[in-house]
């Protein structure tokens, strides 16, 4: 097969490298990266399975590689390419057909290895941690703190104070602000009483995690699945959430479209008079990107198979009032969903 790569994270899956200016090309048994000289003594230490070439104009050596070989078939996503790259590589090798295939990197991604589940896994664990971390703040100094202080001490927190990268920008609200599913951080200070909504993920060995609670604040406060909130309307609103999430893991099976796992989740909420304030899909995949497919939503095809991993993310978003989502890892194992 013959294809040219420019994201990042598929270069690495593809040799255990990558840099921001490189490309990648497989052209039968044979492949390259090629890179400028910022990084060859790095992608030379690194790269797995492929020459490094240095060159300082990465188009020009593609094309050299590519008349060099005499290829004239070459697939490509056409979300990672410009078209102005497109344009130039298709005006200077008119011999060439160069077929899109969207989400090329990500089908090929779609199912993990046990290395990959391993570190997914871990990621995971450490997610938690961070979070445990996180809770210790806000037990000891969160009240009367700012979200935008909040969102960064929950940034320190995951990220092991410097230890690891952040899967995305944390997602901290309080309240009213938590209705917006992205919500961005506020001058609002966090009362006793308040909900928290916290969304926040780490990398281990480039490997992402997701993990999304919400909170009753109070003396001696967790991220804890089991939370009792003094307003009637927000309790229901979790209860409902959970049973949503919970029930999604429980039944979620091998061979389950996404679109059917979705809607494990949303007849719960919409059961419970709430559907219309379920306003996103259930899930998404997880691995070297934050997104990736199988994509759990109620438009999806997707049949999940053995080895795939997505979050589970059922939330209910009552402008002006609340949010509330609770999110977890799986990995389809043994025709099931296995918690992270």
């Amino acid at each position: 097969m013959n294809y040219i790569l420019r994201d990042e994270n598929a270069l690495y899956y593809e040799c255990g490298y990558s840099s921001d200016n490189a490309i990648f090309v497989s052209l039968g048994s044979e492949k390259w990266l090629i890179t400028d000289s910022r990084y060859t003594v790095e992608a030379k230490e690194n790269v797995k399975g492929a020459e490094v070439i240095e060159a300082s104009d990465l188009l020009g050596a593609l094309r050299a590689l590519l008349r060099g070989r005499g290829t004239t078939k070459l697939l490509f996503d056409p979300k990672e390419w410009s078209v102005s790259a497109l344009d130039t590589l298709r005006g200077k090798l008119p011999h060439v057909r160069f077929l899109p295939r969207p989400d090329f990197s990500h089908r090929k991604r779609i199912v993990k290895s046990p290395e990959e589940i391993a570190l997914l896994r871990q990621a995971a664990e450490l997610g938690r941690e961070g979070f445990a971390t996180f809770a210790k703040y806000l037990g000891l100094f969160g009240l009367d703190r700012r979200e935008k202080r909040l969102h960064f001490e929950a940034k320190a927190a995951m990220s092991g104070y410097g230890e690891y990268d952040l899967s995305f920008d944390p997602i901290v609200a309080i309240g009213p602000n938590a209705a917006k599913p992205h919500a961005l951080p506020t001058d609002v200070v966090l009362k006793e009483g308040d909900l928290l909504l916290v969304d926040a993920g780490l990398k281990y060995r480039r490997y992402c995690s997701d993990r999304t609670r919400t909170l009753f604040v109070k003396e001696g406060a967790a991220f804890d699945d089991e939370q009792h909130f003094s307003s009637p309307k927000i309790q229901k609103a979790y209860d409902l959430v959970r049973k949503a999430h919970d029930r999604a893991i429980e039944q979620a099976r091998a061979g389950m479209t996404g679109a059917r796992i979705d809607r494990l989740a949303r007849e719960v909420i919409e059961k419970g008079g709430m559907g219309e304030f379920f306003v996103h899909s259930t899930g998404h995949g997880v691995g070297l990107d934050i997104h990736e497919m199988p994509y759990i939503s109620a438009r999806s095809g997707t049949r999940v198979e053995e080895g795939m991993v997505f979050t589970i993310e059922p939330g209910i978003y009552i402008p002006g009032e609340f949010g509330i989502r609770i999110e977890d890892m799986v990995v389809i194992s043994g025709g099931r969903a296995e918690i992270l």
